[in-house]
């Protein structure tokens, strides 16, 4: 059984020096613009329409899994406004929900709202893939932590969509989330 997040979940057991080191000299990551030609092109206004489900795990940032969890997202669009409704069942028994109010502003650009996300997100669709950047509020052994998110989702087919996202605070990478999306046929 899992455990809620807690500051070592968060920080791993490795110590944070090389970390901080290998991020100060890591080589620059991928741009969404290289994705531009890849297929199938992603619509995140078609594919988040309806019932979407999705599974996965929180990695930290030793690689070791933390928590597992199912999301059912129930998903709905009037013109260019967004509702994703999600419920979070994780595998301690813990429950959550977040509502994100997504807005598309033309040419694939995106921005986002929910309660727990600090100001507003950002993203950029091109090709069969989409980048996401945002802050979220977490609860961590009974504190707040705003938490930075670097989003990637990569559609494979018309139902499935594979996504990373890269937590970090300060700059220093925390974990991982990986999760794998289904949409309903």
């Amino acid at each position: 059984m899992t455990t809620p997040l807690t500051r070592r979940h968060l920080l791993g057991l490795a110590p944070a020096l090389p970390l901080g080191l290998a991020g100060l000299t890591g080589c620059a990551g991928p741009e969404i613009n290289q994705y531009a030609s890849e297929k199938p092109a992603l619509d995140l206004r078609r594919y988040f329409d309806g019932l979407v489900t999705a599974h996965g795990m929180f990695s930290d940032r030793s690689g070791a899994v933390r928590r597992r969890f199912t999301v059912a997202m129930q998903c709905s669009w009037q013109g260019d406004e967004g509702v994703l409704d999600e419920q979070f069942s994780y595998s301690d028994g813990e429950r959550q929900r977040r509502v994100w109010r997504l807005r598309h502003l033309g040419q694939g650009a995106y921005t986002g709202r929910a309660d727990d996300v600090v100001g507003e997100a950002r993203g950029q669709t091109a090709g069969n893939a989409f980048r996401w950047g945002y802050t979220l509020r977490l609860p961590v052994d009974g504190r707040t932590w705003d938490v930075s998110f670097d989003d990637w989702m990569f559609l494979i087919d018309e139902r499935v969509m594979l996504n990373r996202a890269t937590m970090s605070k300060f700059g220093l990478r925390l974990g991982e989330v990986q999760l794998v999306f289904n949409k309903a046929g």
